[in-house]
């Protein structure tokens, strides 16, 4: 009687490792995708800085589309939508 005590004790013990496993591998699976996700965009940041480092056209025109700027003897005509 005990010994089949012992080996219920055991197996319930082993079910639930193998669930805890599970469960951590299903996490740990989850974590590669969102840093694979993570890495992907850092890449894209990185290349769009270097960009930003080294190609002074797209800072020009970065500027000018965000900021509104205009060279000397340039102007800029913004049209408002009657959207209502």
């Amino acid at each position: 009687m005990l010994f089949a005590a012992v080996v219920l004790l055991a197996a319930t013990f082993f079910i639930q490792m193998h669930r805890e496993w599970t469960a951590l591998h299903v996490q740990e699976i989850n974590n590669q995708r969102r840093l694979a996700e993570a890495n992907a965009r850092l890449q894209e940041q990185e290349k769009y800085l270097d960009q930003l480092r080294h190609d002074p056209a797209l800072v020009e025109r970065m500027i000018r589309q965000k900021l509104g700027y205009a060279r000397d003897h340039e102007f800029i005509f913004r049209f408002e939508d009657d959207k209502k």
